[in-house]
């Protein structure tokens, strides 16, 4: 007999308490601790325990694990919305909600929320256009801009963007305004200012701040921002989605997550936090098997840790990766990193040459 959807997300959330299932649930929908505590009307220290009991129980490493094991086993389902709704989540239609009335995230499978509440926004060409408008905040984005950054070279006839917009506005709108989130100028199309809220601009701003803190002597600072910025992703940026934009915009949202993470890696061992940077850059390597300044850095923390073998094993792996998957020797600045662990001294770990985050 064929296994269920139900059936599916039965088992995988067994041992689960109804207050741990429902935190596992808004965690997948893509809300943060104080939208859950919000909705669930639990103080966020609540919120957190419960988060931890879910990730122990289910045996996950960390949150990202966990909204992928909601969307795994069937509780949440990428792109078509929530299941069911939030205990406390009302959608207001008729009013302002407290804070932005619309949020957008893009740093994983789409996701939007109206009030607090996920919403379903169609289909993925419809996504699509509505993340276009989120990554173009300041600007209209014209309908041939839209065609382009959507369909790129399957471009259709007809009236196909005015038709997605009037969807997403009936979708989205605050009222009966049809213009109150998405609205149309004579260049375009465009959200509304100060109506919505998209996650990768909260990355922006959160790293303006960490910069700032790193320019006043606040590195612990630096790095609690940068640990909030790093918590926003949650997969692979606009995955699934579909055009030639969400394809440039999924390489440099992912490049910028690694650049993110080596900065708070070194800021980690300007503040000799050594072994959180080695734990921070491990993970990182794996994922980036072939980005030779995370080795280096990696290198660079083993070698101060006194793990000078280790740091040279790094190397020997990476060089076989470059060497096997696209037949070129390790560069200058992994090169630097060997020599420095083989003489047990500092020759420059390549601060600040990872990209700006």
């Amino acid at each position: 007999m064929p296994t269920t959807t139900a059936g599916r997300c039965d088992r995988g959330v067994t041992g689960l308490t109804a207050e741990e299932r429902e935190v596992l649930y808004a965690l997948g929908c893509g809300l943060g601790d104080a939208e859950i505590a919000a909705a669930l009307v639990l103080p966020e220290e609540v919120v957190a325990e419960r988060l931890g009991r879910v990730l122990g129980k289910l045996g996950l490493r960390d949150r990202a694990a966990a909204i992928v094991h909601a969307f795994d086993c069937g509780l949440v389902v990428p792109g078509q919305g929530p299941r069911r709704p939030l205990p406390g989540h009302t959608t207001r239609r008729t009013g302002a909600a407290a804070g932005p009335w619309l949020r957008v995230s893009v740093l994983g499978p789409l996701w939007t929320t109206l009030a607090g509440r996920p919403v379903d926004v169609g289909p993925v060409r419809q996504q699509a256009v509505l993340a276009a408008l989120a990554l173009s905040p300041s600007r209209s984005v014209s309908r041939g801009r839209l065609l382009e950054d959507v369909w790129g070279r399957e471009m259709p006839d007809g009236n196909v963007v005015p038709v997605y917009v009037y969807r997403l506005r009936k979708i989205l709108r605050l009222g009966d305004r049809p213009d109150s989130v998405i609205r149309r100028d004579r260049y375009g199309y465009g959200l509304v200012q100060g109506v919505a809220e998209v996650d990768a601009l909260c990355v922006d701003g959160l790293v303006t701040r960490a910069e700032a803190a790193e320019r006043a002597g606040d590195l612990p600072g630096a790095v609690r921002l940068c640990d909030r910025a790093l918590e926003l992703f949650r997969g692979e940026p606009l995955a699934g989605l579909p055009g030639p934009l969400a394809e440039s915009e999924r390489l440099r949202l992912a490049q910028r997550r690694v650049a993110l993470a080596q900065r708070k890696a070194d800021w980690q061992l300007r503040l000799g936090r050594r072994i959180e940077a080695i734990t921070g850059l491990s993970a990182l390597a794996l994922e980036e098997p072939l980005n030779e300044p995370v080795a280096a850095l990696l290198m660079h923390a083993l070698r101060r840790d006194g793990r000078r073998a280790e740091a040279l094993a790094v190397f020997d792996r990476i060089a076989r990766r470059l060497a096997d998957d696209l037949g070129v020797d390790p560069g200058d600045l992994l090169l630097r990193a060997r020599r420095a662990a083989l003489l047990g001294k500092d020759t420059g770990h390549g601060r600040g040459r990872a990209g700006a985050a």
